[in-house]
């Protein structure tokens, strides 16, 4: 059953967002301005240049126009925008990841400071006598991306790509990162994270108590607004808008890449698997012109396959994915390539080698004996049989190598159980702990430290009746021992 989940800036039919750079000439400056989606209304943010301010906006829509007040950004550089979506449409945000200038900065550091600046899309401004026309959710967060607290931190976030499930605030947000040498690092992040500290954080050089409600939170607008209590915590957000939290990377340290090569550009995307797990997979562009296809999962990175694209040598400057075609755009100075998503055919031409890719977006097809792309909709339910939820069920996993192990695991692995051998089948039955009642059943076979899954049911207790339907006929295309994503 395999799908490709939504990928980064197209949560629940969000259009686009476009990046423009205007340069006056070769020796000046340049304007980094970003435009941002979200039928029917559209955000802007643009980076400080040549003394002026930098800013984020409500630019076009039938929502009140909105801007960010001077005092709140240092001389911005934006690195990218997400929309964090809710099952609520009142709390749903927009995050702006940017730099901001740091005028306390070591001779031995970037005069930056990496931030998330975070707006709620319901914000319809202040009051006349307060920021009558400026957001008045706009917060801001310290991102490190580092060791600790060492000297080895990186400060200037120079690129933010975010994964997110729809309609819920879970997800992750990869940060390219550079440091005052000029390195290059990647730094993962937990929306939920940043979600609990904008929501639960003290403000920044604020101590007293907060009034009736927390300055800041996603709410619409009431016909009483203006009273003392607004006004106390429109003054709050005014004059504190930075949190006292600091948002720190998910497992502490950069993302250990096994590679030399310099990382310039990066984009990622979210494979939901045969196994109904979600794998976030990275694209990252080099100096030197090629592209890794990383995995990332709890136990670490992992790249599955290295693209040297480029008849003439130089940086990845850009990179697109288009995840309702299957491809990936990859562009330098001089050329544009293309790539597909489920480049499966790389793999060699037997089931060892297409599941030790560890690629989620591909599986070995049995019937035809190769490594393929997973097709569209593979998880819908077919071959469902339906019986009294009192009926005593018994799942088969056909025995291949009698040399190997056979166990069968329940939901995501949380549980295992031994097998009723019956001829060449390792049958599963409705024995003491064994609750065949609802979740997803898979046989599971181990060799010499290999582990696959043989066969999967999906059991539906609908009522009186009970659906049993066949989980998976392509063999999954990684080892799922450690290559669990640690969001859900």
């Amino acid at each position: 059953m395999f799908s490709v989940y939504t990928p980064l800036f197209k949560l629940h039919s969000i259009p686009s967002s476009v990046s423009l750079h205007l340069s006056a000439s070769p020796c000046e400056y340049s304007i980094s301005l970003l435009f941002f989606f979200f039928h029917p209304l559209m955000y802007s943010a643009m980076s400080s240049v040549a003394g002026h301010a930098g800013s984020i906006r409500r630019t076009f829509g039938s929502q009140k126009l909105l801007k960010t007040e001077n005092i709140w950004l240092l001389n911005p550089q934006f690195a990218g925008a997400a929309i964090i979506p809710s099952s609520l449409k009142d709390k749903e945000e927009i995050y702006f990841f940017f730099s901001e200038f740091n005028k306390t900065a070591r001779v031995d550091e970037e005069p930056y400071r990496a931030r998330i600046g975070r707006i709620c899309m319901v914000d319809e401004g202040g009051i006349k006598a307060l920021l009558e026309n400026s957001w008045t959710t706009f917060m801001k967060a310290r991102v490190m991306c580092g060791s600790g607290n060492t000297q080895q931190q990186y400060n200037n976030m120079k690129q933010a790509v975010v994964l997110t499930a729809q309609d819920k605030r879970t997800g992750v947000m990869y940060g390219l990162f550079s440091n005052a040498w000029g390195r290059n690092v990647i730094c993962a992040y937990s929306i939920e994270d940043i979600d609990q500290a904008f929501s639960t954080s003290k403000l920044k050089s604020y101590s007293s108590p907060f009034i009736s409600s927390r300055p800041g939170m996603c709410v619409r607008k009431n016909s009483t607004a203006g009273g003392p209590n607004d006004i106390k915590n429109l003054g709050v957000i005014r004059y504190h808008p930075e949190i006292e939290d600091v948002i720190r990377p998910v497992g502490v340290s950069p993302l250990d890449l096994p590679t030399d090569d310099q990382i310039t550009h990066t984009v990622a995307d979210i494979v939901l698997a045969v196994n109904d797990e979600h794998y976030s997979v990275l694209y990252l562009g080099t100096d030197q012109g090629k592209v890794l296809k990383v995995l990332h999962s709890s136990e670490g990175v992992f790249i599955i396959s290295q693209y040297s694209l480029f008849h003439n040598e130089g940086p990845v400057l850009n990179m697109a994915i288009d995840s309702q075609k299957g491809h990936l755009y990859v562009g330098t100075a001089m050329e544009i390539q293309r790539l597909p998503l489920a480049d499966c055919g790389r793999y060699g031409d037997s089931c060892r080698e297409c599941i030790l890719s560890r690629d989620p977006y591909c599986g070995w097809d049995r019937a035809r004996r190769k490594c393929v792309a997973i097709p569209p909709g593979y998880n819908d339910t077919t071959g469902e049989v339906m019986v009294q939820s009192n009926t005593s069920i018994f799942l088969p996993c056909p025995v291949r190598s009698f040399h190997a192990t056979y166990r069968w695991e329940k939901d995501n692995c949380i549980k295992n159980y031994p097998c009723l051998f019956s001829g060449d089948f390792c049958i599963l039955g409705p024995v003491v702990d064994t609750p065949l009642k609802e979740g997803v059943f898979r046989c599971m076979a181990t060799e010499d430290g290999f582990k696959v899954e043989v066969i999967s049911f999906r059991l539906v207790n609908n009522g009186r009746l009970l659906a049993a339907s066949l989980a998976s006929t392509v063999g999954l295309s990684l080892l799922l021992a450690v290559a669990t994503l640690w969001l859900h």
